[in-house]
């Protein structure tokens, strides 16, 4: 049948059945990225399938990591600088139209991660299947890069689903597991992994009939009128989480669904131009950025045995609790220390809650708490490959925990410390190894927050930090390698900024309107807001402790609050009143005028100190200061990052305004060192050639 053709990225295959399979595999790659020589590849073979007729086709994955991770978005970079988005979408919607028009039935087989690309190929097939394990995910992530579906994505799953399903999912692009998906609709069917081909060719004899109220849904949900009355409904819902100006692409994908008509030809051109337009925005360009950013992170500890089974930790706090319950979880061995049982269960407890959300069965759930165990006596330090303490904030309380521990290291035995703002000089000052010691500095809530900040001192062997970052990568987490000076990067930065902001809350600015501003910025939660959530104490700790170091005080009034045993969302009370775990936030004057420099004060206040990172070599460069602030704080995803927000500003124009600043509120805002570095006064790279 393919007599002649000769493929790099597809295997085809005959049986004597007549059934075609064939089977992505991109050469030299370990994940299928669709780019344009594999829909190259894909257009011969279609024009060759729709000349011969066989019985059926089956495509599937030959990459055990899934079916496909969607485009190549190295090569949509390039087409966006060269302007040459739409010709390149248009290119990748024909092949996948001719292969939704080809004259016998098809099966899409999904293993493993089916995202963006791959899921818009799967819909061009007539019927999907998919394996039933947890590895299958399927989406269509496209949001999170500032544009949305382009190869027919908007075109046809509201129609195959309904639209009351399908936008949710590309205007959140949440994965579905194959159970989800099968309850939606989005696959005909799942067969055990070891199956999966086999029952897809039985979905070929034996096409699955969708159900009529599906297929009712799907049709109503899709017509001219709903459509227009729909529309309004969801993008006053999105614009209830995501502004217009700050986050384009999903108002746009509404609109291209709204004006949608029953051609999919129509559909497709104008998802086409929808695309292409989003391409060009400086938010596209600064997410897909990061995204390259996102992948350097994680590659950090790529190529590195960490060779860490047995971690122990010393001190069951919410931190050091929940430190533990995650690596058990990713599959480690676990000790637990505490002063006595009493503070190490209510961390089992959570431990048991995390267990029951992620995995879902009891077997499961009990399996993952046996490599949890309490250990009061600590005599889980000699047997361990890592330690970590994560007791509270008092230098000499961690030194003194370390001189009662690491004579019981094995040779191996890393120490690290969960310290948030201690110098990794002090803390390693009197210790016997302090090679083998670092700074492992997990945020809050664990379980959520994906930064952790590798931490540095001058003595530490090279081999352990590898070791370290391959660690954090095995925990799903994104590691970035700080100098362990005060705060390091993260806190240094967020602290400026929260500061600043308790001090306009002290000079009678409510707090509502100091969480509103931040949030118009672009800022995922307002600052008193977070100060609440983080807790007063933590605040005014790690305040003591940077304060100093970045020449700020402690604005007044925290230590009243603490001394009330007003801490914030824990105690129920603090700059807010909590119920349910949410903040009851006051009515703010109708005729109350903000100060006019008032979001200025806060932001300013954070690249500055972002950018006196960067000229103390906090961090390696400026991509790695960005990626580290964004996933460590949330700071504004749509602007790139601290240093990418003053190149798009101009560095010149910030530094005039806060010496502006500095005139009118105090020396606090006078330019630091490193507005002269170049890195503030160039374009950023391509995000390709992350």
């Amino acid at each position: 049948m393919f007599e002649g053709l000769r493929f790099t990225h597809w295997k085809t295959g005959v049986d004597d059945a007549g059934i075609v399979t064939l089977t992505l595999d991109r050469a030299g790659s370990s994940v299928n990225a669709i780019s344009r020589a594999v829909l190259d590849e894909l257009e011969q073979i279609v024009e060759r399938l729709a000349i011969e007729k066989p019985l059926g086709v089956i495509i599937h994955s030959a990459k055990p990591a899934g079916f496909a991770v969607g485009a190549d978005i190295k090569e949509f970079v390039t087409y966006a600088a060269q302007g040459s988005v739409r010709e390149n979408i248009e290119h990748g919607q024909r092949v996948f139209e001719q292969l939704a028009r080809l004259p016998c039935p098809s099966v899409a087989a999904v293993h493993g991660a089916c995202m963006g690309g791959g899921t818009e190929l799967i819909l061009a097939c007539r019927q999907r299947i998919a394996a039933d394990d947890e590895s299958t995910r399927i989406a269509l992530p496209e949001v999170m890069l500032g544009i949305h579906p382009g190869w027919g994505g908007t075109a046809r799953l509201p129609r195959l689903i309904g639209a009351t399903d399908a936008l949710p999912i590309m205007l959140t692009g949440r994965t579905l597991s194959a159970r989800r998906a099968l309850a939606l609709g989005v696959i005909d069917r799942t067969a055990p992994p070891a199956e999966l081909l086999a029952e897809a060719r039985a979905l070929l004899r034996r096409p699955h009939a969708r159900p009529f109220a599906l297929r009712a849904k799907a049709w109503a949900t899709n017509l001219w009128p709903v459509r227009q009355v729909l529309a309004p409904m969801v993008v006053k819902q999105t614009a209830a989480k995501v502004r217009k100006e700050h986050y384009p692409a999903p108002f746009a994908m509404i609109e291209v669904w709204r004006r949608g008509g029953g051609s999919i030809q129509h559909r497709l051109a104008l998802e086409a131009r929808s695309v292409a337009k989003l391409a060009d925005t400086q938010t596209a360009h600064n997410l897909i950025r990061i995204f390259f950013l996102q992948e350097r992170l994680k590659n950090q500890g790529a190529g590195v045995e960490h060779g860490i089974e047995h971690v122990h930790v010393v001190g069951a706090g919410v931190m050091g609790g929940d430190i533990a319950a995650w690596c058990a979880l990713k599959g480690m061995q676990v000790t637990l220390q505490d002063r006595e049982m009493k503070f190490i269960q209510p961390a089992l407890d959570r431990a048991r809650a995390l267990y029951e959300k992620k995995l879902k069965s009891n077997d499961k759930v009990e399996a993952t708490l046996k490599r949890l165990h309490a250990d009061v006596d600590g005599k889980g330090v000699a047997d361990a490959d890592l330690a970590i303490e994560a007791i509270y904030e008092n230098a000499e309380a961690k030194k003194a925990l370390y001189a009662a521990i690491e004579p019981q290291f094995q040779a191996d035995e890393i120490l690290a410390s969960n310290t948030s703002s201690i110098p990794l000089a002090e803390l390693s000052a009197g210790l016997r190894q302090p090679q083998r010691f670092l700074g492992l500095h997990f945020f809050n809530p664990v379980a959520q927050m994906p930064l952790v900040e590798v931490v540095r001192h001058a003595g530490l062997d090279e081999t352990v930090e590898k070791r370290a970052l391959a660690f954090c990568k095995a925990l799903g987490k994104l590691p970035i390698a700080v100098k362990g000076t005060p705060g390091f990067l993260v806190n240094r930065i967020l602290m400026p900024y929260l500061l600043e902001a308790l001090r306009l809350y002290s000079e009678g600015v409510p707090g509502p309107v100091l969480d509103r501003e931040a949030k118009k910025f672009g800022m995922p939660m307002g600052p008193i807001e977070l100060a609440d959530a983080v807790g007063l104490d933590v605040c005014a700790s790690v305040g003591k402790e940077l304060a100093p170091f970045l020449g700020l005080e402690l604005p007044p009034g925290i230590e009243e609050k603490l001394d009330a045993g007003k801490r914030g969302k824990k105690d129920g009370q603090g700059l807010y009143v909590w119920q349910d775990g949410k903040p009851v936030k006051p009515e703010v004057d109708p005729d109350y005028i903000p100060p006019a420099d008032l979001s200025e004060r806060m932001i300013l206040a954070m690249i500055n100190e972002a950018v006196a990172c960067l000229a103390d070599g906090v961090v390696d460069d400026a991509d790695l200061l960005d990626a580290g602030v964004i996933f460590g704080t949330g700071f504004a995803p749509f602007r790139g990052g601290p240093i990418a927000y003053a190149r798009s500003e101009g560095a010149e124009v910030i530094k005039g305004r806060l010496e502006k600043l500095a005139r009118q509120h105090g020396e606090r805002f006078m330019p630091k060192s490193g507005w002269d570095l170049p890195a503030l006064h160039e374009a950023p790279p391509l995000p390709a050639s992350a």
